[in-house]
């Protein structure tokens, strides 16, 4: 089965950039801007990534964010990213970055958006990977805070595809954000949301009613809503299924009874991701070994995954 992972032509469409932040980059990046970590060396940086649920990982990532200070720094982290995944073979990637996690550190949106889009466009030229961006909000903040950061990123539109919603999921469901969505969907911006993760499945009704996406990211939770697994399946929504990342918040501990076949009985378009891949243990060929292994997936049924993955490319190239 490792051969045909690392075969196969793939597509990862969720990856948040700054969650591939490896701790030895961590530490690299921390000397280079001079800034102090909590931590004295690599090894207590991975002692430290044992989570038990959402909110205990994002505190420790919002941590991490701060050593990002440069164009070069972001470029760094992409470039780095786009290298491992054209690795694995992945030939396409749309690629989460949170503006709000950077701008609220007094980073400028040129700091940011060159450094990425410079990586982009390297990576594309030296290792045949196509890679777009895909922006999103914070949902522990206000929508008011949404909506300045839409406003803002207007300046850069040619440079990300969409918009989605990350962070803290329970309390904080997607209707709350149905405005900043519109002036996306107005924009002709694609539209994704995180939802179902921690989440019941009302999250995902909402995102699909509410907000209107066009893909759903994790999704686990409307396993539980039979009438909501027909309607995914009807209006051809793929879901972006992070199973290490489940597995690592406690979400799906025991990998076993990961929801993604059981979506796949019932027509839906899965597709395996890594999520955060620097915390969580594994970038895409881990996320697609680990789930073959505990349900005990066909060729063919892998083929088909992957297949969705291409497919569900908001961008074909």
């Amino acid at each position: 089965m490792n051969n045909l992972i690392q075969n196969l032509s793939k597509a990862e469409l969720h990856i948040h950039i700054e969650g591939s932040l490896e701790p030895e980059m961590m530490f690299k990046l921390a000397k280079r801007n001079k800034i102090a970590l909590p931590y004295k060396n690599i090894e207590e940086i991975k002692s430290a990534y044992q989570f038990n649920n959402l909110q205990s990982f994002l505190d420790l990532y919002y941590q991490g964010m701060a050593v990002l200070q440069s164009e070069d720094d972001f470029y760094d982290l992409m470039y780095a990213y786009l290298n491992k995944a054209a690795s694995q073979n992945i030939t396409q990637a749309e690629i989460f970055f949170d503006p709000q996690g950077h701008t609220s550190r007094n980073i400028k949106w040129d700091t940011f958006m060159h450094g990425f889009k410079r990586a982009i466009d390297e990576a594309k030229a030296n290792l045949g990977i196509n890679a777009s961006l895909i922006m999103c909000f914070l949902r522990h903040l206000p929508e008011s805070d949404a909506l300045k950061t839409f406003d803002n990123a207007m300046n850069y539109r040619d440079l990300f595809i969409g918009v989605g919603l990350d962070s803290s999921e329970v309390g904080h469901p997607p209707s709350l954000f149905k405005r900043v969505f519109q002036k996306a969907r107005d924009a002709g911006l694609y539209l994704v949301a995180h939802a179902g993760e921690e989440g019941d499945a009302s999250y995902v009704w909402e995102a699909i009613d509410e907000l209107g996406v066009h893909r759903i990211d994790h999704g686990n939770n409307a396993i539980n809503d039979l009438s909501l697994i027909r309607r995914i399946a009807a209006d051809d929504l793929a879901l972006t299924m992070c199973p290490l990342s489940n597995q690592r918040l406690q979400s799906v501990p025991d990998l076993a009874k990961h929801q993604l076949r059981k979506f796949m009985e019932y027509g839906v378009k899965v597709t395996i991701n890594s999520d955060d891949p620097a915390y969580f243990g594994g970038y895409l060929n881990e996320n697609y070994l680990a789930l073959t292994t505990a349900l005990k997936l066909t060729p063919d049924e892998i083929r088909l995954i992957a297949n969705n993955s291409l497919e569900a490319c908001f961008i074909q190239y």
